[in-house]
């Protein structure tokens, strides 16, 4: 008798399990099918100027002479991205900013295979966040979630286009592996990632990450690769729905993100830091510098402060205080909880609308260097943007170049970056100069630059 009751409450059992399982497999797959039709490919071209990497090179006096004609000047390069409907009665598609970035025409395809050409309404670099327009026509939309509500470990999934076309509306699933994730693009990003091990792949940029309740909880923009293999390695990142709604907001309002700022350069705080300033813990952010007749000069703010709470709110980074001043009102006060000699002191701070780099860095120091006739500078957000440079490009930039100077004639330009002089690195104006100073004795110079991607040496000859 004992045996019969175990095998009815084994099968019970299993059966029990097989409908839990099957009801969560049948949650997983009305999700996508839901989600699937707000979830857009986003196919982009661009004409490639061959020119500039072509000049004076040995091929194209080969295609001369073997082929009597020159080399291709210029050809129409083509990439693909994801997108998500956020109003399908205006039309609003939300993606990364580097999907639509420095394009000539961009393409939307639903999932019946409808086409759309597509206008750009705003671009925020910052977020990497890109708000689209299309004519909307039987639309279906997604609806956020609250990215705050987010928890570690929570199932999620990801909808987009990895790869090609082909392969539109690929669904992978995952959990939430962190939250706040920062330094992951780096450069002058505004970084609060959720990281997931939710398959992500190049094509996936732009598309959806889901909750369990078929929400858009993030944005998919990145994976974390090496340099020889770009593929999924169980670690990619999504922009949090919060932060994605706060800038689809500001772009379709404005045109673009109105920020707030505090007038502060900051940085993080170290073992070593910390332990100097007499501290138990390395959350907070350390004021380095205080941007005069900024908010934080007006308020009473100074430099060796370390800022811990911001509007009642805990600071634990840099970027998490960055982050949550950036996204709050300009023009109003705010309770700052600061430690300053040892102890804790609140002040109230009234933040302003974050004005050009320039001002807001206060650093951007530029140095002429006569000998060799250039002004160079440091990489701040302004002049990444204005000469187009890499995130990850450390050095110095040339902002200026004196006619007819030694670098004049050995082709340096502006927007050429000097990342050594001789074979030492230079990270800034003033390095910069000591290392000219050094090595100008020899009256030869020998500049390491970087332009488009692409690094030489040159060498020039000085008086």
């Amino acid at each position: 008798m004992k045996k019969i009751f175990l095998i009815i409450f084994l099968f019970a059992t299993l059966s029990a399990q097989n409908s839990i399982l099957k009801q969560f497999s049948d949650q997983f797959a009305e999700i996508a099918e839901n989600a699937n039709p707000a979830v857009v490919t986003i196919l982009t071209e661009k004409t490639v100027d061959m020119s500039r990497f072509q000049r004076g090179a040995p091929q194209e006096d080969l295609f001369r002479y073997f082929f009597n004609q020159p080399r291709q000047r210029e050809f129409r390069s083509t990439a693909l991205g994801s997108g998500v409907i956020i109003d399908s009665n205006k039309g609003y598609v939300i993606t990364n900013n580097h999907v639509v970035d420095d394009v000539d025409e961009i393409n939307i395809r639903l999932m019946d295979n409808r086409e759309f050409e597509a206008e750009i309404i705003g671009r925020d670099p910052k977020s990497d966040l890109a708000v689209l327009k299309i004519e909307p026509d039987n639309l279906v939309q997604i609806r956020f979630g609250d990215s705050d509500e987010l928890r570690v470990g929570e199932l999620v999934i990801a909808v987009g286009s990895p790869f090609s076309a082909n392969l539109s509306h690929t669904v992978t699933a995952g959990i939430v592996s962190a939250k706040g994730r920062g330094n992951i693009i780096q450069g002058d990003m505004y970084e609060d990632f959720i990281q997931t091990d939710a398959a992500i792949n190049p094509g996936n940029s732009g598309g959806a990450l889901l909750n369990s309740s078929g929400s858009l909880i993030g944005i998919n923009t990145a994976i974390y690769t090496n340099s020889f293999d770009s593929s999924n390695k169980g670690v990619g990142f999504a922009i949090p729905s919060n932060m994605v709604k706060q800038v689809m907001d500001d772009l379709v309002a404005y045109g673009k993100v109105v920020r707030s700022w505090i007038g502060v350069q900051i940085q993080a705080l170290d073992e070593s830091k910390a332990k100097a300033l007499g501290l138990d813990s390395r959350n907070g952010a350390l004021v380095a510098d205080v941007v005069a007749d900024g908010p934080a000069d007006k308020a009473g703010i100074e430099t060796g402060d370390v800022i811990i709470e911001f509007n009642s709110q805990k600071v634990k980074t840099v970027d998490n205080l960055r982050n949550k001043v950036s996204a709050s009102k300009p023009n109003k006060s705010y309770e700052l909880l600061l430690i300053r000699d040892g102890k804790k002191k609140s002040m109230r701070v009234k933040l302003e609308e974050m004005p050009s780099d320039e001002v807001l860095i206060g650093s951007n120091v530029e140095e002429s260097s006569n000998e060799i006739g250039i002004k160079v500078s440091s990489i701040s957000r302004s002049l990444r943007n204005q000469y187009d440079l890499n995130a990850k490009d450390e050095g110095v930039v040339v902002v200026s170049v004196d006619e007819n100077s030694p670098s004049d004639v050995a082709g340096i330009q502006p927007g050429d970056i000097i990342t050594r002089v001789g074979t030492k690195k230079c990270t800034n104006p003033e390095q910069f100069q000591r290392l000219l100073n050094d090595t100008k004795k020899r009256n030869m110079v020998m500049l390491h630059l970087k332009r488009d991607g692409a690094a030489r040496y040159l060498t020039l000859e000085v008086d």
